[in-house]
Formats: structure tokens, sequence, C-alpha cells
């Protein structure tokens, strides 16, 4: 299997293709801007089906420790049929293979600040709802 692209960019991976159409929804949702404030997610979007039903565990293997990215979002079958498209967001660097789930409106805050070291992942992942889905901080 060949090891996930080096881009400058985080990496939106799809890992089921059972809903070509709720692939191409949670694209578009993940690429709106920001409604408050304008901001985005700055990602590049993988659709091979070389990485067809990857498991963390394998993925883990296609990025190894030290490598360019440092968290990767995944769409699986569950982003795919979940009403909230909930994508799996797996640490690639200080807790290699913990993850939380992120909705795609909030997806820029992940990744801008976890592009750039503003916030940690656990920042993040300690914040989920009781499902387990970021689904954003509340409002001051």
């Amino acid at each position: 299997m060949k090891p996930l692209p080096k881009t400058d960019n985080a990496l939106v991976l799809r890992i089921d293709f059972s809903d070509d159409a709720a692939w191409e929804s949670i694209c578009a949702a993940i690429q709106k801007p920001d409604q408050k404030y304008g901001f985005q997610a700055y990602v590049d979007f993988i659709s091979d089906p070389e990485y067809d039903g990857l498991t963390i565990e394998q993925l883990l293997v296609l990025s190894p420790s030290g490598s360019y990215h440092t968290f990767l979002f995944i769409v699986d079958r569950m982003a795919l049929s979940h009403p909230d498209q909930p994508i799996l967001v797996v640490d690639l660097y200080e807790e290699r293979g913990r993850t939380f789930r992120v909705i795609p409106s909030e997806m820029w805050g992940v990744e801008n600040n976890l592009s750039i070291a503003n916030m940690d992942f656990d920042e993040f992942a300690d914040s989920v709802d009781q499902d387990g889905i970021f689904r954003g901080y509340p409002e001051p």
C-alpha cells in the first residue's frame, strides 16, 4: 500500500466508498467558510480506492512517526451515514492513534489550530459531546 502523500495542507482521506453522494456532500461542507468569521479548513481530499477499508492501525503504518502530518481527517462509514457527518480525526504525533470526531462546520477550527500548533490535539479531543463528536466551543 502506498504511503500517504505529503502536502502543504491537512489530509482528508476517504476510506469508505459506499456512497459517492455523501462523500461529495462532506467535501462541500468542509470547504464552506465559517458563516461568522469566514475561516475555512485548508485540506487536500484523497479519494483513492487503494485506501478503502483501512483501519487506524494501518493508517499509522502509512504515516510513520515523524512524518510530515501530525493529524489526519478520515471519512469513514460513520461520517458518510450519520446525519451530522462526523469526520474522524486521528492524532499522528503526540498520542498516536488517539481519535475524536468533528462535524464539517467545525473542521476549520481544528485544522487551523492544529496546523499552526496554536492548540493541542487533546484540547479538542477532551471537548467532545457525550457522543464523542466535537461540535465547537460554546459562545462566551
